[in-house]
C-alpha cells in the first residue's frame, strides 16, 4: 500500500480550492470547515447548528483561528457546501485517510450504498452515497454519490478506482456482483466475495442448487473407505455460535473452489471459489433458517470467507446506522447543488476522527458529548494543536 505523509485534517482542508469569487469570502474557506467539522465532532447536525456553535465557541475558535468577520452565518455554511467541489474534496478524503491506514494483510474493504432519504425536493427520488469501509482499520475509506437517475452499480467501479485495495478483501452486496465489476477488484490486485440473489438469477439459481447439494450430500453418513465424490471433498465448512438476549444464531459457513459445474466460470474475472452462509436463529420457541450464496477470488480457506462475510456486515453496523442515530443523516434535508454530498463525506470525516481516538472508552455518542464538554479533547480529536491557522 502506498504511504502518505501523515498531515493533520486542517493540514488537509487547506489544500482544497475555494469555490467563491473573492468579492463573496469574508470568512476562509478552512474555518468555515473547521467550524463545521468541530459542530458535528460535538452532535450537531446541520447548518444552523454549525451557526449557533461557533457564537457558543466562539473564544475558543478565536485562540487558533483568525475569525476576521465573525462566525459565518448559516446561509454562508449551506453557500460553501453547495459549492464546493465534490471530487477534490473526496481526493482530500482519500488522502487523509490514507495517511491514517496501516497496511493489514487481506484488509476487508466492505462497500455499500446508503439512501440520504430527506436531501430530495419534491417528485425527486432520495440521493444515494456509496461509503467503502475498512474493517480492520476501522475507517471509512471514501465515500462517493451516485448520479442521479442511476444506481449503485454506476458508482462502485467509480470508487474502486480511487482507492488502494491492493491486496484487499472487497465485499459488495448483491447489487455489485457483476462481471465488470469483479473485473476491477481483480485489475486492482484485490480479491472479492460478492453477495448472490435475483439480480444474477440464473447464476444464483446454479450455485444455490450445487451448494444446496453438496452440503447434503457432506451430511450423509459413508462407510470406510467409500469414494467420496469432489462436490463433498472440496467442500469446507465452519460454524459460529452467537447468544444475546435469549435469541441464539447459529451461522454455518461453507466454501468449496469445485467449479466443473459451473459454465460461466470464465466470464468471472478471478472467480476461484463459490460460498454460502446457513444462519439459524431461535427465539422464544420460533427457528427461522436463511441461505446466502457468494461467489469469490478467494481460494479455498473457509475461515478467509467467513471473515470477509462477517467483516462485510460492519459498513452497515458501524457506518449506516451511526450516521443515522449519532449523525441524523437521515433527517438531513441539505440538498441543493452538492450540499448533500459534501456533508455526507464530512459527517463520515468526523465519523473517523471519532473512531481512531481510542482514549475514551465510550460509543460514538458518549466521545460527542465529550468533545462538546472538554475543549482539549476536541482538539485531541481533531490531531491538532492550539496553533493559528
Amino acid at each position: 500500500m502506498q504511504t502518505h505523509p501523515k498531515l493533520s485534517l486542517i493540514e488537509h482542508f487547506k489544500t482544497l480550492t475555494d469555490p467563491r469569487v473573492d468579492r463573496t469570502k469574508d470568512h476562509e474557506l478552512v474555518e468555515v470547515l473547521v467550524i463545521a467539522v468541530c459542530c458535528l465532532l460535538c452532535a450537531g447536525q446541520s447548518f444552523n447548528d454549525m451557526e449557533d456553535f461557533g457564537k457558543a465557541k466562539y473564544d475558543w475558535f478565536k485562540t487558533f483561528l483568525s475569525l476576521r468577520n465573525g462566525i459565518p452565518s448559516h446561509d454562508t455554511f449551506n453557500r460553501v457546501f453547495q459549492a464546493l467541489d465534490p471530487k477534490q474534496f473526496l481526493d482530500c478524503f482519500l488522502k487523509w485517510t490514507q495517511s491514517l491506514r496501516h497496511a493489514l494483510a487481506q484488509e476487508i474493504v466492505a462497500l455499500d450504498g446508503k439512501a440520504l432519504r430527506r436531501a430530495l425536493n419534491q417528485r425527486q427520488s432520495p440521493k444515494y452515497v456509496v461509503s467503502a469501509w475498512a474493517e480492520g482499520n476501522n475507517l471509512v475509506l471514501g465515500q462517493l454519490k451516485v448520479e442521479d437517475k442511476s444506481n449503485e452499480i454506476t458508482a462502485l467501479p467509480e470508487l474502486l478506482r480511487v482507492l488502494e485495495l491492493a491486496g484487499c478483501i472487497v465485499t459488495i452486496d448483491a447489487m455489485g456482483c457483476q462481471k465488470k465489476i469483479a473485473k476491477e477488484i481483480i485489475e486492482a490486485d484485490a480479491d472479492y466475495v460478492l453477495a448472490l440473489k435475483g439480480n444474477q438469477e440464473t447464476v444464483h439459481e446454479e450455485v444455490k442448487t450445487f451448494l444446496d447439494s453438496a452440503v447434503e450430500e457432506q451430511k450423509k453418513k459413508r462407510p470406510a473407505g467409500a469414494v467420496i465424490a469432489k462436490e463433498v471433498s472440496r467442500l469446507q465448512h465452519c460454524e459460529t455460535i452467537e447468544k444475546d438476549h435469549g435469541r441464539m444464531e447459529t451461522r454455518r459457513y461453507y466454501q468449496s473452489d469445485y467449479l466443473d459445474w459451473f459454465a460461466d466460470q470464465a466470464k468471472w474475472e478471478g472467480l476461484r471459489s463459490v460460498g454460502m452462509v446457513e444462519s439459524v436463529r431461535e427465539l422464544e420457541g420460533k427457528t427461522t433458517l436463511e441461505r446466502r450464496y457468494y461467489l469469490c477470488s478467494l481460494k479455498l480457506e473457509v475461515a478467509t470467507f467467513a471473515r470477509a462475510v462477517r467483516g462485510h456486515w460492519g459498513v452497515e453496523n458501524k457506518v449506516h446506522w451511526v450516521m443515522d442515530v449519532c449523525f441524523g443523516e437521515d433527517q438531513s434535508r441539505a440538498r441543493q447543488g452538492y450540499a448533500a454530498e459534501n456533508l455526507a463525506s464530512l459527517r463520515r470525516l468526523a465519523l473517523n476522527l471519532l473512531r481512531r481516538e481510542s482514549t475514551k472508552k465510550r460509543g460514538i455518542k458518549g466521545k460527542q458529548l465529550n468533545a462538546s464538554w472538554d475543549h482539549a479533547y476536541l482538539l485531541k480529536l481533531l490531531g491538532s494543536s492550539p496553533q493559528p491557522i
